[in-house]
């Protein structure tokens, strides 16, 4: 049975990424958090954040810099209870 994970981006952003691309491979529901920063996107960073996307994987963010969906940190704080793995980054 799938898992859901959520992964909360908050430091190790391109590390977070690699892993949250990964963390696809067992065909789980992957969600990843982008918290507070604005991400800078360099090149490995758009090559995971591309891939994420074509995986169907939800990014969602806390800063309207950042060009994913947008959401409170309230509102994820109330969807993070939804997971079954809350990995932090």
């Amino acid at each position: 049975m799938p898992k859901k994970i959520a992964i909360v981006v908050t430091d190790r952003k391109h590390e977070a990424l690699r892993m949250a691309v990964g963390a696809t491979l067992a065909n789980d529901e992957v969600s990843v958090f982008i918290m507070d920063e604005k991400l800078e996107i360099d090149y490995d960073i758009n090559v995971n954040v591309e891939m994420l996307g074509d995986l169907n994987v939800k990014i969602f963010t806390n800063n309207r810099e950042n060009p994913f969906e947008h959401k409170t940190i309230e509102d994820i704080a109330l969807m993070l209870p939804e997971y079954d793995v809350v990995i932090p980054y």
